[in-house]
């Protein structure tokens, strides 16, 4: 008895050595959508700005502190 994967696949090899690229590609993100992990896929946060919001920003070791900003005046100077 095959699996949906299994027909999955056999369908998309078929439709590629047939040329209909488009049924094929249709059919590989069939196949990835039955490997895909539903923890791993993150809803877009209603409110948020855009792509990639959803991640969080780091967050510096403690203790860290920025580095000082070079003097633009003196940079590129010999002493």
């Amino acid at each position: 008895m095959a699996t949906d994967r299994d027909r999955l696949a056999a369908e998309m090899r078929a439709a590629a050595d047939a040329g209909e690229f488009e049924l094929a590609a249709r059919l590989r993100d069939a196949l990835r959508a039955l490997d895909a992990d539903p923890a791993q896929i993150h809803a877009q946060v209603p409110g948020a700005m855009g792509i990639g919001t959803q991640h969080p920003r780091p967050v510096p070791p403690a203790g860290w502190k920025r580095p000082k900003k070079p003097d633009p005046m003196t940079r590129g100077r010999k002493p």
